[in-house]
């Protein structure tokens, strides 16, 4: 009989946020009233589906220590960070405590609109699924390509906005990343999956759970937030 699988987060935390243009790593941010990160560790700290909570920072962080200070022992800092998000996945999945079934959730750490409905939702939909799979919006605006050298009208069925968490099967995710012919070719996750050959499952998301990238996103963070506390 086949023992069920553990489901694993795994949070890359060691990046800078170049493009929010702020004093310290974006993902250490006030946000109503809480550090980014810290909101994105309570969604999963939330899911009671998830076994443990790994997140990955830089050796020279020192941030991480008060953010999970009042976690418990679900949660694990490994300072392994590397010079790119796919460098320091690959380095927390090398270090984690995981069996080969075992599903591993990649979540970005500037999404802290993530709710444990969500992190729920993926894994019942697709925890199973020997490809694995990922949150995903459908597009549902006109998109314009200028790929042409002219602006064209590129049709929008079939095509979905990645989110995360992405959630794969831990063997299956680290031959990806370490197997990749093109590492610049990697966006996500998915993508080594894909180029395996695979088809990940798509799971609907929901538009709060978006990337903060620049100034502008933390105002609309914050109001999902905000109502999460009313």
């Amino acid at each position: 009989m086949t023992e069920a699988p553990r489901y694993l987060a795994l949070i890359p935390a060691a990046g800078v946020g170049a493009r929010m243009a702020a004093a310290g790593p974006k993902q250490y941010l006030p946000l109503a009233g809480r550090p980014m990160l810290r909101h994105t560790l309570q969604a999963f700290l939330d899911s009671e589906a998830i076994h443990h909570i790994y997140v990955v920072v830089s050796a020279s962080d020192g941030y991480i220590d008060d953010v999970v200070a009042d976690c418990g022992q679900r949660v694990t800092v490994l300072r392994r960070g590397g010079a790119t998000r796919m460098e320091s996945i690959r380095n927390g999945l090398r270090a984690i405590d995981a069996a080969a079934g075992d599903r591993v959730l990649v979540h970005d750490a500037a999404r802290p609109g993530l709710t444990p409905g969500l992190i729920d939702k993926l894994i019942a939909e697709a925890g199973l699924d020997p490809a694995g799979g990922l949150l995903a919006l459908r597009v549902v605006d006109t998109v314009k390509s200028t790929r042409a050298g002219k602006v064209e009208t590129t049709p929008r069925d079939g095509l979905w906005l990645a989110q995360t968490p992405q959630m794969f099967p831990y063997e299956l995710l680290l031959r990806a990343l370490e197997s990749a012919p093109d590492p610049e070719a990697i966006t996500d996750d998915a993508s080594a999956v894909e180029m395996l050959g695979l088809s990940p499952r798509l799971v609907e998301g929901h538009p709060r759970n978006l990337k903060v990238t620049l100034p502008v996103d933390i105002g609309i963070a914050e109001m999902y937030l905000k109502q999460d506390s009313q």
